[in-house]
C-alpha cells in the first residue's frame, strides 16, 4: 500500500469501527425496547425503519454538502451529528417516550449517513482501482469489529441492565439502562470528530478529478449517474444486502430466545448475536486477501448463493439448527456491502460521490426490508418470515453474476448501430 495513503486510511477505519458497535446496538434496543413498551414485531421495527430512513432521506444532501465543504469537513460534521443523536438518548429515557427514541435514532442515523457517503468512496479513491474491492474490504472488516463488539457491550449493558420480566414498576430503570452507554458513545464521537478536523487527509475531490481524467475516453459521454445501469442495479444490490443483514439482526434475539428454537435468555442470545457479526469480521479479513486472487464478482455471486441455501435449510429444518444456520450467514455477508459498492462506483470519475450517494440511499432497504419481514412474522411465524432475506441474496447473487458489468460508452454506441430487432 501507498505509503501516503497509510494513515488516511488508518483514520476512516476508525470511522468504519464506531459506525458498526452504534449500527448493532439496534439489535440490541429492538429487543429491550419491544418488552419495554409492549410492542408487536411491526412497531418494534420502527426503530430500524426510523434509523435506516434517514439514509433515503439524507444521502443526496450529504453528497451535495460533501461537495461543498469536502470530505473532511463533511467527516468532522457527520462525527457531530451522530454524537448529538447519542445525547439525545438521554432525554428520551427520561421521558420513557418510544417515539422521542426513535427521533434520536433519526438524527444518529443522519451523521452516520454522512460518514457513509463520505468514507466509502474515499477508500475505493486512495489507490489502485483494481484492489478498491479488497480495500473496502479490509475497512469494512473493522465495521465488523465494531458490529460484534456492540451487542457484549449492549447485552453487559442494557439487556442485562433490564428484568425483562419485571412489572411496570421497573419501567424507569429498563429506560435509564440506556443513558450511561449512549451518553460514553457521545462523549467518543466528539473526541473523535476533534481529532478528524485537527489531522491532514488528502482532498478527496481531487482524487476523484485524476479518475475521472484517467477515464475520459471510456465514459466521456456518460454525464448522469442513472447512464451507468450497473450503478442503478448495485443500488438494488446494497437496497437488498442491507435489508437482509438488518432483519437476520433485528430478529435473531426473539428467535433465539424461542423455546423451539433456542430457548435462551435475552441477555445470552445477545452475546450469541455477536457470533453472528463477529463472522462477519473474520470473512471481511479473509475476503479482502481472497479477492487478490479471486474476481471480486465471482465471490459476491458465490456467497448470496450460499446464504440463501442456509435461509432455506433454517427454515425447512427448524430448531437448534436454524439458530446455528442463520448465524452462520454472517460469515457470508462480510464481503457483500463493500464489493457491491465497489463494482458499482466504478468508472464513475466526477460522479463518484454523487454515485455514493445513490448508493447511501439504498441503504433504505434496512428500513423497509425488516418491516416487511415482521409483518410476516406477526401474521404468519417468525421463521418462515425469513423467507424475505432470502429473495434478497437471490438477488444479490445475480449481481455478482452479470448485473455488476459496466457498459462502456464504445459498447453503448455498438448496441446504438445495431439493425432494429436484431439480438444483443
Amino acid at each position: 500500500m501507498n505509503q501516503r495513503h497509510t494513515r488516511p486510511l488508518a483514520v476512516l477505519t476508525s470511522l468504519f469501527f464506531m459506525w458498526g458497535l452504534i449500527t448493532s446496538l439496534n439489535d440490541i434496543l429492538i429487543p429491550h425496547l419491544k418488552a419495554m413498551f409492549s410492542l408487536s414485531y411491526v412497531q418494534a421495527m420502527l426503530i430500524q425503519f426510523c434509523f435506516f430512513t434517514a439514509y433515503f432521506i439524507v444521502s443526496m444532501p450529504a453528497g451535495a454538502l460533501l461537495r461543498r465543504i469536502g470530505y473532511q469537513r463533511g467527516i468532522t460534521v457527520g462525527l457531530c451529528t451522530v454524537g448529538i443523536g447519542c445525547l439525545l438518548f438521554y432525554p428520551a429515557a427520561e421521558l420513557r417516550a418510544y417515539p422521542f427514541f426513535l427521533g434520536a435514532l433519526f438524527v444518529l442515523a443522519a451523521g452516520i449517513t454522512l460518514l457513509q457517503v463520505a468514507a466509502n468512496p474515499y477508500v475505493t479513491l486512495l489507490g489502485k482501482p483494481e484492489t478498491a474491492s479488497s480495500r473496502l474490504n479490509l475497512t469494512q472488516a473493522f465495521n465488523s469489529l465494531g458490529a460484534t463488539v456492540g451487542p457484549l457491550i449492549g447485552a453487559a449493558t442494557i439487556l442485562g441492565a433490564a428484568d425483562h420480566t419485571a412489572s411496570v414498576a421497573n419501567a424507569a430503570a429498563q429506560a435509564d439502562s440506556v443513558q450511561g452507554p449512549y451518553l460514553v458513545l457521545a462523549a467518543v464521537l466528539f473526541l473523535l470528530a476533534a481529532l478528524v478536523a485537527m489531522f491532514k487527509l488528502p482532498d478527496a475531490r481531487l482524487i476523484e478529478r485524476a479518475a475521472h481524467r484517467q477515464e475520459a475516453v471510456h465514459h466521456a459521454a456518460k454525464k448522469r449517474i442513472w447512464d451507468h445501469p450497473h450503478l442503478v442495479l448495485g443500488a438494488v444490490g446494497i437496497f437488498t444486502y442491507v435489508g437482509a443483514e438488518v432483519s437476520i439482526g433485528s430478529f435473531l434475539v426473539n428467535l433465539m430466545s424461542d423455546p423451539a428454537i433456542g430457548g435462551l435468555s435475552h441477555e445470552a442470545a445477545g452475546h450469541y448475536l455477536a457470533m453472528y457479526w463477529g463472522a462477519a469480521m473474520i470473512g471481511r479479513f479473509a475476503g479482502s486477501a481472497l479477492m487478490q486472487r479471486i474476481p471480486a464478482n465471482r465471490v459476491l455471486a458465490t456467497v448470496g448463493a450460499v446464504n440463501a441455501v442456509l435461509i432455506g435449510a433454517a427454515i425447512a429444518m427448524g430448531g437448534p439448527l436454524a439458530m446455528w444456520a442463520l448465524l452462520l450467514t454472517g460469515l457470508f455477508n462480510s464481503i457483500m456491502f463493500p464489493t457491491i459498492f465497489s463494482l458499482a462506483v466504478e468508472g464513475l470519475g466526477d460522479l463518484t460521490s454523487q454515485g455514493s450517494g445513490l448508493l447511501c440511499m439504498a441503504i433504505v432497504g434496512g428500513a423497509v426490508v425488516p418491516l416487511l419481514q415482521a409483518v410476516l412474522a406477526d401474521e404468519v411465524s417468525l421463521l418462515l418470515s425469513f423467507v424475505v432475506p432470502l429473495v434478497c441474496y437471490v438477488y444479490i447473487s445475480f449481481y455478482g453474476a452479470k448485473g455488476y458489468r459496466p457498459v462502456t460508452v464504445d459498447e453503448a454506441e455498438a448496441d446504438q448501430k445495431l439493425p432494429q430487432g436484431a439480438a444483443a
